[in-house]
């Protein structure tokens, strides 16, 4: 039986509006070594940042670990714990009529669980778990950085939600006001 390196990730997502520009952070430690990863876009969600910060904490492992991954976030540790994303997954990602929010994460996540041996562990946050803490200004910091990149999934589903939203508006303002011509 394979020997896997033990590692803990703590992780944070933070975000300045929601949407707005949003940051990452990941604590990975090994043994007595330690690792920090951030970064960061400039229009995201809070739940997206989250899910990124593990993404980006299990891609830079390399080689197949056991990781216990400690996170903040309900989204993230009940959607791989209560089994809902591999549920999504079975769906085929749809959420009725449309495709579910965020199935370009949670198909990475997928992927990296079935590599690592990975366990979510939920912590209540800004409870004063050092490395929480830690993860928790590192993903501040990130989100507030100068030129983000685009989060170009989100960016691209937030702009034809919005338009959508704006043509119901119109057609609503039109019904109520009457034609303006």
């Amino acid at each position: 039986m394979e020997r896997l390196k033990e590692v803990h990730i703590y992780t944070d997502g933070a975000c300045l509006g929601n949407p707005g520009p949003g940051g990452y952070a990941a604590v990975l430690r090994y043994g007595a070594r330690q690792k920090e990863l951030s970064g960061g876009y400039r229009l995201t969600t809070n739940n997206r940042m989250e899910v990124v910060a593990a993404i980006v904490a299990l891609e830079s492992l390399k080689e197949r670990c056991s990781v216990k991954l400690h996170t903040d976030s309900k989204y993230l540790a009940d959607s791989i714990n209560r089994g809902w994303a591999k549920s999504w997954r079975l769906k085929n990602w749809a959420k009725g009529t449309t495709k579910r929010i965020n199935a370009d994460l949670w198909q990475r996540m997928l992927e990296l669980c079935g590599h690592h041996e990975v366990s979510f562990v939920w912590i209540r946050g800004h409870n004063g778990d050092p490395l929480n803490e830690r993860c928790d200004a590192l993903s501040m910091q990130a989100a507030q950085r100068e030129e983000l990149p685009a989060d170009v999934t989100f960016e691209e589903l937030f702009q034809t939600t919005k338009s959508r939203a704006d043509a119901r508006a119109n057609t609503e303002l039109t019904e109520i006001l009457g034609s303006t011509r």
